[in-house]
């Protein structure tokens, strides 16, 4: 018998238990809000069980629970794999599919199905391979809740124990979509203000004898934003380098010419999310609100774009901050043995490049690096997170599962002091 023969009834297997697995973990609504996941994790629970794997479970909320799963390698060097199982939510009424999953063809549609349920059945298919067999490293699994608006049960509950003790990570959001494996190994950071603005009421027909609060707040807003935006990013070089990989990522990725991707992290974006203001059309505003959301280059300070609008806006009478929310990009220096053997792995299944870049958001993986854990994100899925008709092609599974299941032997092989 060819090795052929021997090996494709083994991929044949893996591919019904990838469909089924997912079309499990889909049957359970974990929207968030409300982000109730707790029904989905005594599932995985009882699958895990089965296994014959110990594993802790963490919960600060009893509806948002969260699992740590250890599999004691040949060496104490340990890859931690981390997805998250709420979704955002759906109207059922859009949909063409069933949102709690289905099958057509060689796509299961759902709501998650590639953020990132179809990525948690490719961790959960790499737990099963090495359940009864020593892997080269030790591996870790980490199932969490509330990644999707930002909460404090998931992730940030798992790391305030001792449970995680990896020395890097992979996150399974998607990054490959067709045929170009990509890999993210960065994120923006994030700047969230409050900006409220007083004025002075008068009649609609008589405006000049008020102080529009609502013109006065877009005013400022229009100009503070072209003051900071304005000015070109200073970043360490490691991070120059993904700006740059980023950009042809990004050229190659988007055909929309809006997008201009060198701006896009040569210099801050800032967006005005929200801007509210009068109580009725024949009044001047007496007050108004505004909310930005400012985006910006890792290795820039979250503190000095803080002080650049703070510089702007106090210079301005009649509009003050009244909130701030920040967090600072993280990033993988491009250089590390973690960078390296994803993308070596991707490379034998692309037969090809493997594109690094930086994404423009960020989740679980920010917080994972700025504890100290570098990580990066890579599956394989569709560009419909938190779409009508969200799917995931079988094969899109199939290739996630084997890049995960790569991973162990080739960080093992890095020979690098530490890993």
């Amino acid at each position: 018998m060819t090795p052929t023969q021997t090996y494709v009834p083994e991929r044949d297997d893996r591919r019904e238990r990838l469909v089924e697995t997912t079309l499990e973990l889909l049957a359970f609504d974990t929207q968030n809000p409300p982000g109730e996941t707790r029904q989905v994790f005594d599932w995985l629970e009882r699958y895990i069980t089965k296994l014959g794997i110990d594993f802790d479970r963490i919960e600060t909320d009893h509806e948002r629970p969260n699992l740590v799963v250890t599999i004691p390698g040949e060496r104490e060097w340990t890859l931690l794999y981390e997805g998250h199982l709420d979704t955002v939510p759906y109207d059922r009424d859009c949909w063409s599919h069933d949102p709690l999953g289905e099958r057509v063809d060689d796509r299961l549609y759902g709501r998650g199905a590639t953020d990132m349920k179809g990525a948690i059945a490719a961790m959960l298919e790499t737990m099963r391979e090495f359940a009864n067999e020593t892997p080269p490293v030790t591996l870790q699994f980490a199932f969490v809740s509330d990644e999707e608006t930002g909460g404090d049960a998931g992730i940030d509950a798992v790391l305030d124990t001792d449970a995680i003790t990896a020395d890097a990570a992979v996150v399974g959001e998607t990054t490959t979509v067709d045929d170009e494996y990509a890999i993210a190994l960065a994120d923006k950071g994030r700047l969230w203000l409050t900006l409220e603005a007083t004025g002075h009421a008068a009649h609609g027909s008589r405006p000049m004898c008020g102080e529009n609060a609502v013109d006065r707040l877009y005013s400022v807003v229009a100009d503070c934003r072209e003051s900071v935006t304005g000015d070109r990013l200073n970043y360490p070089e490691p991070v120059g380098r993904i700006v740059d990989e980023s950009v042809e990522y990004y050229k190659r990725r988007y055909a929309d010419e809006r997008l201009a991707p060198r701006e896009l992290f040569e210099y801050p974006t800032a967006n005005l999310g929200r801007l509210v203001g009068g109580s009725t059309v024949n009044s001047v505003p007496q007050s108004a609100t505004a909310e930005l959301d400012v985006r910006f280059t890792p290795g820039v300070s979250a503190r000095e774009m803080l002080d650049g609008f703070r510089s702007c806006i106090d210079a301005r009478e009649g509009v003050e901050i009244a909130d701030v929310s920040y967090e600072s990009g993280t990033y993988v220096d491009p250089d590390h043995p973690l960078v390296d053997s994803v993308g070596a792995a991707g490379r034998e299944l692309a037969d090809g490049r493997v594109s690094r870049y930086c994404a423009t958001g960020g989740g679980d993986a920010k917080k994972l690096r700025a504890a100290g854990v570098p990580a990066v994100e890579c599956a394989v899925g569709s560009d419909t997170a938190h779409a009508v008709d969200e799917h995931v092609t079988i094969d899109a599974l199939e290739r996630t599962a084997e890049w995960y299941l790569r991973l162990p032997e080739r960080l093992d092989n890095r020979g690098e002091p530490g890993l």
